[in-house]
């Protein structure tokens, strides 16, 4: 699997140690409870910080939603500006990508579950989809890359990035849900091959 470095294996970027109480406990409250069922004062109680604290600065609940997404998405960007520079070709890229999204799913699962399954829409209606956010159009554009430059046969870019990713993705979800049991890592290297092989069949 990729070794994600002590310092970038966390979804979290430093801050300081009330802020990130204070993110993970409303992740956690989150993901367990709903966002519309989760109250500050619980947020507050979960992360052993002050109200005052948290109002000064998250104003308000949705002000700790959007922190928390914002966060998470800075956190996976980070992850992706290593992939970038540590390999040059789309392949090892995509391949990076995919390994990334198992690892954190095993150590990261409620971060990886509020990105991946919540309606970020209902609670931030004027923030982007997930699909559209920053850190997945990067994974987009190494696919785009690739066909740019020949390793992937010309197709349309969505249909190239479904292929690339979303038996992955797939993967990730089951695994989030509880109906893949076994660490993400051990379906990889039978997964990897077959989805490299069927971009490259795909004509």
């Amino acid at each position: 699997m990729i070794e994600l470095s002590e310092k970038s294996c966390s979804l979290f970027p430093e801050m300081g140690p009330r802020h990130e109480a204070i993110l993970r406990a409303a992740l956690r409250l989150f993901n367990e409870k709903g966002y519309f069922s989760t109250s500050v004062h619980e947020i507050v109680a979960a992360a052993d910080v002050s109200v005052g604290f948290v109002y000064h600065h998250f104003t308000d609940k949705a002000g700790i939603a959007r922190a928390l997404f914002d966060h998470l998405l800075s956190g996976m960007n980070a992850l992706l500006d290593d992939i970038e520079a540590s390999h040059d070709r789309a392949q090892e890229r995509c391949k990076a990508v995919v390994q990334m999204l198992f690892e954190l799913t095993d150590t990261e699962p409620d971060a990886m579950g509020f990105i991946i399954h919540a309606r970020h829409k209902e609670f931030l209606p004027t923030e982007k989809s997930i699909c559209s956010a920053s850190a997945f159009v990067r994974m987009r554009r190494f696919v785009l890359k690739g066909i740019e430059e020949g390793e992937i046969p010309t197709m349309d870019a969505s249909v190239a990035g479904a292929l690339v990713y979303g038996a992955a993705i797939r993967l990730v979800c089951l695994r989030l849900d509880g109906l893949v049991e076994l660490p993400l890592e051990n379906y990889f290297d039978e997964l990897w091959p077959r989805t490299w092989a069927a971009v490259q069949s795909a004509h």
